[in-house]
């Protein structure tokens, strides 16, 4: 029988394929049902698909948060939100210069830096407590809400009708999809924090680092093959989208479902060092799309650069 380190590598790496296979499996049976039920494909994209891939960090936030500690659940989202923007962003402009459509720039960057904003603020005192989950999670049905309204007013949906109308109705096969890609993420979060915090304590690494290195990088696996995939099929809008979008819901919808099962301990260097880290890494972003409309492979290079020199602030 495996033991030590051997299982602690075993249930990491199998916890990131687990990850990867659930949220592929819940983005492909919820958007299916959601189209079956009614909704249009737009609202599908904003809502469904960029909460669903968030749904890994959600489970490992509150798995880990429970089981282990705060840390845990506050480094996870913070490291994956730096993540997506160096590393998942990063990588897809260098495969592909991306054009930032007005829609993102003038909706959705807005509440992606007020979400980080309003984390470093509640944040400002060392504790997260249930009333800022509440907060958040109030900030989140108002944004909610505006793409909802955004999508259903606008005539051109986001894939072509024959798609659309190709699920027609709601399919026991697509709800299959969605139940097994919710154990899948269940069964990955459990295994990943297992593995990782196992093998990262035997070598000393406190539960902050832990969650801001091995579990953020996880978790933002479906992040990144979703932008990377949408980068190589020219879908830019998609590829920039889920990244705005997962730092959102990782702040608002995670952070405030995290807090409310239990209080977030917020250490003072965190609120010295990594929170600002990730205030610097938004701004970045949002400076390098508003100067011109677009991300370019000498911008990737920028983000992959400072997210290697992110991590390496980290090493001991």
């Amino acid at each position: 029988m495996l033991s030590g380190t051997p299982l602690d590598l075993l249930l990491l790496v199998g916890g990131i394929v687990a990850l990867y296979g659930g949220a592929e499996l819940l983005v492909a049976g919820a958007g299916r049902l959601a189209l079956g039920i009614g909704l249009r494909a737009a609202t599908v994209g904003v809502t469904v698909i960029a909460f669903a891939t968030t749904a890994p960090e959600l489970f490992v936030s509150a798995i880990g948060a429970v089981r282990v500690s705060s840390d845990i659940g506050l480094g996870t989202i913070v490291g994956s939100n730096i993540a997506n923007i160096g590393l998942v962003l990063g990588v897809a402009t260098l495969i592909k210069p991306l054009q930032i459509s007005d829609q993102v720039i003038r909706r959705h960057v807005p509440v992606m830096v007020l979400a980080a904003l309003l984390l470093v603020a509640l944040g400002a005192n060392g504790r997260l407590g249930r009333l800022e989950g509440v907060l958040l999670l109030v900030v989140l049905a108002g944004f909610t809400a505006m793409i909802l309204h955004y999508a259903n007013a606008e005539s051109a949906p986001m894939v072509d009708e024959p798609d659309a109308a190709a699920a027609p109705g709601v399919s026991a096969r697509d709800g299959a999809l969605v139940i097994g890609g919710l154990l899948m993420l269940v069964i990955g979060s459990r295994w990943l924090v297992a593995g990782g915090t196992g093998l990262l304590s035997a070598l000393g690494v406190s539960d902050l680092v832990i969650g801001l290195t091995v579990l953020a990088l996880g978790t933002s696996l479906p992040e990144l093959a979703a932008s990377v995939v949408g980068a190589i099929r020219g879908h830019e809008s998609f590829a920039v989208g889920n990244v705005v979008g997962s730092n959102i819901y990782n702040i608002l919808a995670v952070l405030g479902v995290v807090a409310l099962i239990t209080p977030i301990e917020i250490d003072p260097a965190t609120l010295r060092f990594e929170l600002p880290i990730m205030i610097a890494f938004t701004v970045l972003l949002v400076g390098l799309m508003g100067y011109r409309r677009q991300l370019t492979r000498l911008d990737g290079v920028i983000l992959v650069g400072s997210y290697v020199g992110f991590i390496a602030l980290l090493v001991p």
